[in-house]
């Protein structure tokens, strides 16, 4: 992927004096006898581009479907913001306020516009009168650029274009954090750029992101750090410079050699 939008990576400074925008400690989930997150540490700066990658079955999206709650866990803890994730639904309502999700699949409602899937939940959940969500989910539809099609339906739209529908959804919203679960692999090629742009421009704004994506030169261009998990563990991470150069564990460079098809 080309771009000529540079990310720059996040002060060291700011890192260190802000609340981390998510704390995972000791976390396990288990689905009978499989265990999916096996152990997994991680924390999230305020600010940071945190991609994850990995074979099927890794753990990733289950990972970060459950930093807002949409996955359970069985041990361990999560804070998102300063805020302890537990089953009482307040605690998890106040996360939700704080993160947005782009899924796989574009999750639109087909008999609503494109302009009223990015209206309607500022209006249910954030209370918002007509004209005043009418006016942001505008706003964040031009920020991804297709302000243009508010008036069609997703039946109308490429999948290219819906997926920014959905990502112009989630950001009306105004989340603090934005969590990615692999928004491209539905996609045709031809297609993956356009959403791809809109969430390096995304990152070159500082919005805080976790990327589930196999999609290596998004990785390269505006990570800050990269995650490799295997078997519902980490199993190495770095910044993309050195992650992509010089991985220290055996299972990265398979990974790697894989994704990157690197003979």
């Amino acid at each position: 992927m080309s771009s000529v939008i540079t990310v720059a990576p996040m002060p060291a400074d700011e890192q260190e004096t802000t609340t981390p925008a998510v704390e995972i400690r000791g976390l396990h989930k288990w689905y009978g006898a499989f265990e999916a997150l096996g152990g997994v540490d991680l924390t999230v700066a305020a600010g940071e581009r945190l991609v994850i990658c990995g074979p099927s079955g890794s753990g990733k999206s289950t990972l970060i479907r459950t930093i807002n709650a949409l996955e359970s866990f069985d041990e361990g803890e999560i804070r998102v913001d300063g805020i302890a994730l537990t089953r009482e639904p307040g605690t998890v309502e106040a996360v939700r306020q704080r993160v947005g999700m782009v899924f796989q699949q574009f999750n639109l409602f087909p008999h609503l516009t494109v302009l009223e899937n990015c209206a309607l939940p500022l209006r249910l959940v954030r209370g918002l009168p007509a004209p005043e969500a009418r006016e942001r989910a505008l706003h964040y539809l031009a920020k991804v650029r297709i302000p243009e099609q508010a008036d069609k339906f997703a039946a109308q739209l490429s999948g290219g274009q819906q997926q920014r529908v959905a990502i112009a959804r989630a950001l009306a919203m105004e989340p603090d954090l934005m969590l990615f679960d692999e928004p491209t692999s539905a996609l045709d090629p031809e297609m993956v750029k356009e959403v791809l742009d809109a969430m390096v421009q995304l990152a070159a704004e500082g919005m805080t992101m976790v990327v589930v994506t196999h999609e290596m030169g998004f990785a390269r261009q505006v990570a800050d750090r990269v995650i490799f998990m295997d078997r519902g563990k980490i199993v190495e991470e770095g910044p993309p410079q050195t992650f992509f150069t010089h991985p220290r564990e055996a299972r990265t460079r398979a990974f790697l050699q894989q994704v990157l098809r690197v003979h």
